[in-house]
């Protein structure tokens, strides 16, 4: 094969699986050379994109691998993987049979305690492009706050409460807040204006790469319980993380399981279980979770690219 891995990532346009593929690729290519050509994925019946040709324009290059996320890639990549002979590395949980693909990358909530098939990886939830800690001081807050949705409801009163008893308790480090596509209207400008101290930063002004940089300075980070994604990016940064509180619509779900899960092995402290005068506890490790996929897909599909030891 060629010295640089050709990967090609299918996108359904939807952010957070495209962040998921992306984290993937992104750590592979700090393990070897790669180049990442995206290509865009029309909605079609899932059947009609899995008996495709599996054919590329001229100008993508020949892919060595295929990765993605999210129902709608799944007819296409199995097209292509078979057109070009491929392995074909799917994230999230498949909605067609798993074994149809090389490797599948699955959240251990979503496997509800069945041991993983040779062809899969139990992950601690979904992968991002949230990269190690390096060796920079961190002293910077950071308040990321989600909204509504299928398994948490909304209590604005209680969410901006807490976050000022922590800008209070923590007011030596700046603290920055930024919001989500899901946050209710208005809930960022209310914050601001009952927590002055706070630096506010609309998602819709953001771009890709502020969250990781961010992430990146913080020495602390608040997360709405439900921004499970958001969790994971914050444990993936090696900062120390808490819980901002919600109300639970779906107490016994796989969602607040896994959340339960991360309390109960000390990476999460819970905004009702920390007291003020005493810093966030340091989470047993720091999930790196994108860098062990990446080395387990060289390992399986291309060992000759993995780095000396």
């Amino acid at each position: 094969m060629n010295e640089t891995l050709q990967i090609l990532l299918l996108s359904d346009g939807k952010p957070g699986h495209e962040n998921q593929s992306r984290g993937l690729a992104e750590a592979l290519g700090r393990l070897t050379k790669t180049e990442v050509t995206i290509l865009p994925v029309k909605k079609r019946h899932l059947l009609a994109s899995l008996f495709s040709s599996g054919e590329l324009h001229d100008e993508i290059p020949r892919p060595e691998l295929i990765i993605g996320a999210g129902h709608a890639v799944h007819g296409r990549m199995l097209a292509i993987a078979r057109r070009n002979d491929i392995p074909s590395v799917v994230l999230m949980k498949p909605t067609l049979p798993s074994n149809l693909f090389d490797l599948c990358l699955i959240p251990r909530h979503d496997l509800k305690g069945r041991k993983p098939r040779v062809n899969m990886i139990a992950t601690r939830g979904a992968l991002n492009r949230v990269p190690s800690p390096d060796e920079r001081p961190r002293n910077g807050g950071l308040i990321l706050v989600g909204g509504p949705s299928g398994s948490y409801g909304w209590d604005s009163r209680a969410i901006s409460t807490a976050i000022r008893i922590i800008v209070k308790a923590c007011g030596e480090r700046p603290w920055r807040v930024t919001n989500s596509r899901r946050t209710p209207e208005g809930e960022l400008e209310s914050l601001a204006k009952n927590c002055p101290a706070l630096i506010t930063h609309p998602h819709a002004s953001t771009g890709r790469d502020w969250l990781p940089e961010r992430l990146a300075e913080a020495a602390e980070v608040w997360v709405t319980e439900d921004s499970v994604s958001m969790i994971y990016e914050a444990l993936s940064s090696g900062a120390r993380v808490g819980l901002l509180p919600v109300p639970r619509l779906k107490p016994d779900g796989r969602v607040a399981r896994g959340i339960d899960e991360l309390i109960a092995d000390r990476y999460l402290t819970p905004f009702d279980h920390w007291e003020p005068s005493n810093p966030l506890p340091e989470p047993p490790e720091v999930l790196r979770e994108s860098e062990r996929c990446a080395v387990e897909v060289l390992k399986r599909f291309f060992p000759s690219l993995l780095p000396n030891p």
